[in-house]
């Protein structure tokens, strides 16, 4: 096999999401936004959406420090931005601004408690290649 062999990415299996305190965090994580934790996630809060997961890391754990919260958002993708939106408002999520439309889809800024940067989203207009969302 030649030393610049390609590598094959074939999927991301997880992101993880630096949090200053695990309870807390997964408390938000599971009850406010209404995710899943995953089974035999234990101390390791591992929530699976979709086909990648979200995963709860706190910094200390591992030897590290929290420096900063994510500041690219992650898009979650609902039905309704709005319908999501007015949810999770009535559970006390403060919004980043107005729901913005591109002209292809609707975002809703937010953040978790550290500060990490979250986003509702759907796309509502077909894909270049004309395939619906």
């Amino acid at each position: 096999m030649s030393e610049h062999a390609t590598m094959i990415v074939e999927r991301v299996d997880f992101i993880s999401v630096p949090v200053t305190d695990l309870e807390r965090s997964t408390k938000f994580y599971e009850e406010t936004l209404g995710l899943v934790k995953t089974p035999g996630s234990g101390a390791w809060p591992e929530f699976a959406i979709g086909n990648v997961c979200l995963y709860l890391i706190d910094p200390t754990n591992i030897g590290s420090v929290f420096s900063a919260p994510h500041t690219s958002a992650i898009a979650l993708r609902v039905t309704n931005v709005e319908t999501a939106r007015a949810t999770l408002q009535a559970r006390g999520v403060v919004f980043d601004g107005d729901t913005f439309d591109t002209g292809v889809c609707h975002m809703a800024f937010f953040h978790d408690p550290d500060g990490n940067a979250l986003m509702l989203h759907r796309r509502y207009a077909p894909y270049p290649d004309g395939r619906l969302p």
